[in-house]
């Protein structure tokens, strides 16, 4: 085999040339260069897309914060709440498919920056008007549908643009900065609601979502179109992986615990067993959402460091298992134990990234859009089934007490941590 047949072939396998360069896209000519790897920079339009998924880690996780607000005003119960940010993965999961389609065949500019104007904007919009529970739930949707494409259409990026090995970097350094939106729903947005209102708050967030779509629009550039490879594998092949569906339960226990915790029962556990109020509640969320931040970048650069993607995901999901098994055992254990627990579990909880780009590295570059599309669907809507389930726990125990329903939901969450581990010993360790 000549020296540019197996050049090519290593193209095909990863988007990108070997050898230390990378492929990029002359920008409205579709001709292509080589630009050495270690020179590559993150382009305008890649900053824009990891600032709009700030404000997606915000709409996911600012009820936790507005729950007393919402209760107060509009009579909204925790169960309430519950289905309601529940169902805001819900949609975002479901809105995976059309968008992975539209990136691979439209590219990541307007597949972005429309939904995220026109639902994410609008649903902000609605959510400050809202009467009762179900003008919050229908934002909530709204936002979830509008905030779908944000991450996916930066993975989408990385995975075409930039060399195999710089994915699960680039992609926890996205949900890390990313995660500033939830310091974003802790103390700011305590102390926006409790100053100008909640409503106005919520309404200025929805001005912001604007702004930010119309960057979208502005500076996000499609790559150039890729040919499809000549192996013929189709998405339905791409499904009989079967370290792919042994992975895909992964993608829920690296994420749903955190985000479940942080976005919805962080403020009900602390009211109801530590009595805090709204800024008390902002300050224990501040320190987990912090601990998610140093998470994600942590796992990111792991597997370069230890020389595997399965490992790192493996032993520090065992330590969020126990975290989780701890705080179930001794729910009240005190406020500082409380908020050690957290933290803990905010770090080594932050396996998303790594485990996306684990998965990864089974998609052949004409299917890495429906490829990280439905590995988000997985994610993203077993976070939200895992937010009703929840609900559904805490409605159950609740007459038991104001302790019992949030031991039963942090043993929940370990027992379904510890299960997932078991299945993921199976998987293949992938790195390119």
């Amino acid at each position: 085999m000549t020296q540019e047949a197996i050049l090519s072939r290593r193209v095909r396998r990863s988007g990108n040339p070997a050898g230390g360069r990378c492929e990029r896209a002359c920008r409205g000519t579709g001709e292509l260069h080589d630009a050495p790897m270690g020179r590559r920079r993150v382009s305008t339009g890649v900053v824009f897309l990891v600032l709009g998924y700030v404000l997606s880690q915000f709409y996911r996780a600012f009820l936790a914060v507005l729950a007393p607000f919402l209760m107060r005003d509009l009579g909204v119960g925790a169960d309430s709440l519950a289905w309601a940010s529940g169902l805001w993965f819900v949609a975002f999961a479901l809105a995976q498919l059309p968008i992975g389609w539209a990136l691979d065949r439209i590219g990541p500019r307007l597949t972005a920056a429309v939904p995220l104007a026109v639902l994410g904007g609008g649903g902000a919009f609605c959510f400050a008007l809202a009467q009762g529970p179900i003008g919050i739930t229908v934002a909530m949707v709204l936002t979830g549908l509008g905030c779908a494409p944000v991450l996916v259409a930066a993975y989408y990026i990385y995975a075409r643009e930039y060399p195999p090995a710089l994915f699960a970097t680039l992609a926890g350094m996205t949900v890390g900065i990313g995660s500033f939106g939830n310091i974003a729903g802790t103390l700011p947005l305590a102390w926006a609601a409790q100053t100008y209102g909640w409503r106005a708050a919520v309404a200025g967030v929805g001005v912001v979502t604007l702004l930010a779509a119309a960057a979208l629009w502005r500076f996000v550039h499609d790559p150039a179109p890729v040919a499809r490879d000549g192996d013929g594998l189709t998405l339905r092949g791409l499904l009989r992986e079967r370290s792919l569906w042994l992975l895909a339960p992964m993608m829920v226990a690296g994420y749903a615990p955190a985000a479940d915790i942080r976005g919805l029962w962080v403020g009900p556990w602390l009211g109801d067993v530590y009595g805090l109020d709204a800024g008390g509640i902002g300050r224990v969320s501040l320190v987990m959402g912090l601990a998610m931040i140093a998470g994600n970048f942590l796992y990111g650069p792991l597997d370069r460091v230890i020389g595997s993607r399965k490992w790192g995901v493996f032993g520090g999901n065992v330590l969020a298992c126990l975290s989780l098994l701890a705080m179930g055992l001794w729910p009240a254990a005190g406020l500082w134990q409380a908020t050690l627990g957290l933290a803990a579990l905010g770090v080594f909880g932050a396996s998303y990234s790594a485990v996306m780009a684990h998965g990864r590295g089974f998609l052949p570059p004409h299917l890495v859009g429906r490829g990280v599309t439905l590995l988000t669907l997985v994610g993203i809507g077993g976070t939200g089934l895992m937010q009703v389930v929840t609900g559904r726990i805490h409605a159950a125990w609740g007459g038991a007490g104001p302790i019992a329903p949030y031991s039963a939901i942090f043993l929940f969450f370990a027992g379904f941590v510890a299960l997932t581990l078991g299945l993921y010993l199976f998987t293949e360790d992938r790195l390119d």
